[in-house]
């Protein structure tokens, strides 16, 4: 700790020197930004850009489309709004005291693409209380982008990787820890959860997106307890935008073709729509590393999504609509790799995933629009979401089996009201209801337990429910000073009553150096066996301990983040993070403790993780920008028999960088972007070297240090973008990321020891089509 107070006192003094400026007195400005339609009605536009004319500060607006903005004596008077597939506006400012109201009109000539390509691909939110990393439409156009797991490749982080060699089955992490910590939600409604955590990431096709949101810590108690680490917002294609059609169409020289289509129908002037569709496949067998399975399954997926928008005359916003979804692939063995085992079956594996999602959203204001301002006028909404999910799959032979069934439902009761408009408050009920039925192979236990005729899993599966109430308060002083200290507490009916307190704090020391600050609790309950599927592509037994706990940990964190001028434009940026998570109660997964088995387990002793980044953005020039980013993560558990050692497989670092050039009117954009992965502790039964760990000789092994580049050319038309790139430029591959390939029925197989690319070189062409209104 010596060391980081010494870090952040210079980061702070040099910062105070470069960033202050010599007049300090500042006016404020306070709005609304609001995209129109051509038949009439309007939408607030959360994460719109806001900034005056001379580009002297930025801002971004929040969920209700709210801003505030500071000016000095020396700024011009006019400021400017923009967002995503609008006409940015102008607007003079002649009073201080107004609210400033921008209606945006959509695009319908060849601005559209020009405006959006402007955006920054990744930037940090200056309003926010919380540290808040926005990827752009931009951004997520940088890569092909094909789903969401593909499009944190530009960021440090947010890291993913394959949970196990076989099912291509990928896993988001955050603080150096999985994504299971991560609190996934689709436009504030939590998502991804249960059985979508192994491939839920590939179900979010990329092109359906129009930005993410990547906050970092305990963050906001509105939507329960489960976030810990962060939390991931997803906003998709709006109704309101007047494009009604886009389709964008790509294929990579494995034979991996994608197909997705929206359109978004302004019906009259209180009833949108979008229409979102999804097709994908992968039917080429790829063995790269020679060692008889499949580097990737072959997939088939379908996936379709209706949203709805109904806005009346008198402020009601009723957003509703479903989502349906099949995916089928199928993986292992292409082939026997040794002569003495073809008589033997081949290691297959199926894995069937099929759901649906329903949702409504209903705000009504309480107060007629005009009887006193926006920022303080009282609301309320209604928030219900219900999913149902099965997923059929085996693991080697069809009798080694992992068959589950779930129905989650979600309910959040919200009240927000202001007085004058420092003080917000947000109270609210919420209720969740969990049941999953699950079978498990018995195969996967003891052999002794099969004899005996005992169900060994009868426990699996569970009911799970809880109901609580919240209160959240913001003190708002001109922006300047965020102030935001929530509670929760709920009732669980399987682990009893649940205290959730969270606090975030933003100071801006000067107009371009902002300081913040977080804290808060967090709960989770384990999904056994679908958080973990990895371990099931392994020849060992499951073993679990009785009454595994809830998992609740707490997390703090430190943000510094610095706007200054540096060649063309204010989009210059340094932030500093400092990030620690400690666990009271964590359920292990351990495969060192005993060969034999993979045990699940209460932790019993120390687990945290330290995270330090550093993130610098630059405009040296018009049009060529530069992002670099590098995070150092220490990650330490208590493991039984092992004692307190480094996390197996995670990364102890992680480098970005990224450039982007355009020519003039972005008729050609350049995308290059190197990573630099550290290396992971590797579980020691994967050692080079077989010494076991109460060895006198044993020392941990480390997977390499590797690079991976990334490339893509743009050519944009007037309604159509061709793309061209590449991804794992150099073919670096982890090699033999399955121990006993040749022996895949052994009790020594695991495929589940993955640290690296499982791919090579992928070369990939697409097309952007938009057909504006």
């Amino acid at each position: 700790m010596k060391f980081l107070n010494t870090f952040f006192n210079i980061f702070l003094f040099s910062s105070l020197l470069a960033f202050s400026r010599g007049n300090v007195t500042a006016q404020t400005v306070k709005g609304y930004v609001y995209g129109s339609r051509a038949n009439g009605g309007q939408e607030a536009l959360p994460m719109a850009t806001v900034y005056w004319m001379d580009g002297n500060q930025v801002v971004q607006t929040d969920n209700r489309g709210f801003f505030t903005i500071n000016r000095r004596a020396n700024t011009s008077r006019f400021l400017i709004a923009s967002f995503v597939g609008f006409v940015a506006d102008t607007l003079e400012v002649t009073d201080f005291s107004t609210e400033m109201v921008f209606t945006l009109k959509t695009h319908n000539e060849l601005d559209a693409a020009i405006v959006t390509a402007r955006q920054q691909g990744t930037l940090l939110s200056r309003n926010s209380a919380i540290r808040t990393e926005v990827i752009t439409t931009a951004g997520l156009q940088k890569m092909a982008c094909c789903n969401l797991a593909e499009s944190f490749e530009n960021s440090a982080s947010v890291s993913v990787g394959y949970t196990d060699a076989v099912t291509g089955a990928r896993q988001i992490r955050l603080l150096g820890l999985s994504g299971i910590y991560i609190q996934m939600s689709d436009e504030n409604r939590p998502s991804l959860r249960g059985l979508l955590s192994p491939f839920g990431l590939g179900f979010v096709p990329g092109p359906w997106l129009e930005g993410i949101q990547v906050a970092k810590g305990p963050g906001s108690v509105v939507n329960g307890y489960e976030a810990i680490t962060g939390q991931i917002n997803m906003e998709y294609r709006k109704p309101t935008v007047e494009q009604p059609l886009f389709v964008n169409l790509s294929i990579t020289d494995a034979l991996c073709t994608e197909a997705n289509i929206a359109s978004s129908l302004q019906l009259n002037q209180k009833w949108n729509t979008v229409l979102l569709g999804h097709f994908s496949a992968h039917s080429k067998p790829m063995d790269s590393n020679h060692d008889g399975f499949l580097d990737m399954p072959l997939s088939l997926q379908y996936n379709f999504a209706n949203r709805w928008l109904y806005a009346s005359d008198k402020g009601i916003q009723w957003r509703f609509g479903f989502r349906a979804l099949q995916e089928t692939r199928e993986a292992g063995q292409n082939s026997h790799i040794s002569t003495h085992a073809s008589n033997v079956p081949l290691w297959k594996s199926t894995i069937k995933n099929k759901g649906i999602n329903l949702y409504s959203k209903l705000a009504i204001p309480l107060k007629k629009p005009g009887t006193e301002t926006s920022a303080v006028a009282p609301n309320m909404a209604l928030v219900v979401d219900y999913t149902h999910h099965a997923l059929d799959s085996y693991f080697g032979t069809e009798d080694k089996y992992y068959n589950a069934l779930e129905n989650l439902a979600f309910a959040n009761l919200m009240l927000q009201f202001g007085i004058k408009e420092e003080h917000r408050f947000n109270l609210g009920l919420s209720g969740r209801y969990d049941a999953i039925h699950e079978e498990l192979s018995a195969l996967y236990t003891h052999p002794d337990l099969v004899r005996s005729g005992v169900n060994p899993f009868s426990f699996l599966g569970r009911k799970e429910h809880s109901f609580g109430a919240y209160g959240e308060y913001t003190y708002n002083q001109q922006n300047k000073f965020l102030f935001v200290l929530g509670t929760r507490l709920d009732y669980n009916n399987l682990y009893g009553w649940l205290f959730t307190p969270r606090v975030n704090v933003k100071y801006d020391l000067t107009e371009n150096l902002i300081f913040r600050a977080s804290g808060g609790k967090g709960y989770r309950t384990l999904n056994l066996i679908a958080d973990n599927l990895g371990v099931l592509s392994t020849g060992r037994w499951t073993r679990f301990d009785n009454e595994l706990d809830m998992e609740q940990a707490w997390t703090y964190g430190l943000n510094l983040t610095g706007y200054f001028r540096l060649g063309w434009g204010e989009k210059s940026s340094l932030s500093l993070d400092y990030f620690r998570t400690d666990f009271t109660k964590q359920v292990l997964v351990d495969q060192e403790r005993d060969l034999d088995y993979v045990w699940f387990y209460n932790l019993d002793g120390p687990s945290y993780t330290n995270t330090f980044q550093v993130d610098l953005t630059l405009e040296p020039i018009e049009r060529f920008s530069i992002l670099t980013t590098f995070r150092y993560t220490d990650v330490q558990v208590h493991i039984a028999e092992l004692g307190t050692v480094e996390r197996p497989l995670m990364s102890r670092f992680k480098g970005v960088f990224n450039v982007q050039y355009a020519t003039r009117m972005r008729k050609w954009v350049f995308d290059v972007t190197a990573q630099l992965n550290g290396p992971s502790r590797l579980p020691y039964f994967a050692n080079a070297v077989p010494v076991t760990p109460h060895s006198d000789q044993f020392k941990s092994e480390y997977s390499p240090v590797y690079p991976v580049f990334y490339a893509q050319l743009t050519r944009r038309f007037r309604n159509l973008d061709i793309y061209v790139g590449g991804e794992n430029l150099l073919s670096y591959m982890q090699p033999h990321p399955i121990i006993e390939a040749e022996n895949p029925f052994s009790h020594d197989f695991n495929a589940s020891v993955v640290w690296g690319p499982l791919m090579g070189c992928k070369i990939y062409a697409g097309i952007r089509f938009t057909l504006f209104k």
